[in-house]
């Protein structure tokens, strides 16, 4: 897994409260978790590349998308460099978060139970998703 990227010149949380939607920010700058199944992400299935919603990183290629069954967008691969990792040891229990590695907003955790060719799954709260549909 990356370790995130050099820090760059970001939004203060202030900025980012004030720019992002109240269901992003929570999700990206609190370390909260949208509802399960409630992404529209969950049923796109067109080529393209998913990016940061927050600073527009791009994150994940579509080609690396599965349907997990978990009711969040799933991927079994980043982009790389594209994703940092931290641990998570909260609600008494012990995980891997990734963020994104530009921005460090909170994008969901990554579990060993995925496909190949990796066996992760990366688990991303669609909220903190966006996606580009590739153009002919």
């Amino acid at each position: 897994m990356n370790e995130s990227k050099p820090a760059e010149p970001m939004p203060s949380d202030e900025q980012w409260r004030e720019t992002l939607p109240p269901d992003t920010y929570r999700v990206m700058r609190c370390h909260d978790t949208e509802r399960a199944g409630t992404s529209p992400l969950n049923l796109e299935h067109r080529t393209g590349r998913y990016h940061c919603a927050a600073c527009g990183e791009p994150l994940f290629e579509s080609t690396t998308k599965f349907d997990s069954g978990t009711g969040w967008p799933s991927f079994y691969a980043p982009l790389p460099g594209a994703v940092g990792i931290t641990v998570d040891r909260r609600y008494g229990m012990t995980r891997t978060e990734v963020h994104c590695a530009r921005c460090g907003g909170h994008l969901g955790h990554v579990f060993p139970d995925g496909p190949e060719p990796t066996g992760e799954r990366y688990c991303m709260n669609g909220v903190s998703l966006r996606f580009e549909p590739q153009t002919p």
